[in-house]
């Protein structure tokens, strides 16, 4: 007997593999359909400037999104931020901005913003946000070199150029904070709020 039990699976907005893996491991039946928004003129459009406040607002806009074109399904929004005091990252480019990213964050902490908003017919019907604070370890260029030549392409997708489930953890001292929260789904919240609506046997 599967724990979802909705005869409609859960939407996840996201084309991110954390993500999906998470909802996977929980036994949550999903869809996934990325959302089609520009995320950068929506943030330019805001005026929006504190890391959380753009998270909860891209998190809002992807769910509604989606929502648009499957009605009475619940769609799952995520969106994370990653700033170092006021400078916000976005994901590295290429290798030289992911070199830049790394020299920056070396030896100094960042805090990443998870915000998820979960849609119903294209309005918002739940959402939240979760914080965690990482301590890189001070890294030599050589480090930085070295990781980069063993993570490849998968470095320019993600904020920050490190993905902490995999390589990128060597490149960490610390940090304090959920794990879901580090790979972009408070999923704890999101799992209440699916039992809130009967959607759970568990």
């Amino acid at each position: 007997m599967s724990i979802w039990r909705s005869k409609h699976p859960l939407i996840l907005a996201s084309q991110s593999r954390a993500r999906q893996a998470l909802l996977t491991n929980a036994g949550i039946a999903f869809d996934a359909f990325p959302a089609d928004i520009d995320e950068r003129a929506i943030q330019r459009a805001s005026g929006l400037s504190a890391p959380g406040d753009i998270a909860s607002l891209l998190a809002r806009e992807k769910a509604v999104s989606v929502s648009s074109g499957h009605p009475g399904r619940f769609v799952v929004g995520a969106d994370q931020t990653l700033a170092l005091g006021n400078r916000l990252f976005s994901k590295p480019a290429d290798r030289a901005q992911a070199v830049d990213q790394l020299r920056t964050l070396s030896g100094a902490s960042h805090e990443l913003h998870s915000a998820i908003a979960v849609a119903r017919d294209g309005k918002i019907v739940f959402e939240t946000i979760s914080v965690a604070r990482m301590t890189m370890r001070l890294l030599t260029e050589a480090e930085i070199g070295a990781y980069l030549d063993e993570a490849g392409e998968a470095v320019t997708a993600s904020v920050g150029a490190y993905q902490l489930e995999g390589l990128g953890i060597h490149l960490f001292e610390q940090f304090s904070g959920d794990h879901f929260t580090i790979l972009g789904l408070p999923l704890l919240p999101l799992l209440a709020f699916l039992r809130s609506e009967k959607l759970l046997a568990v």
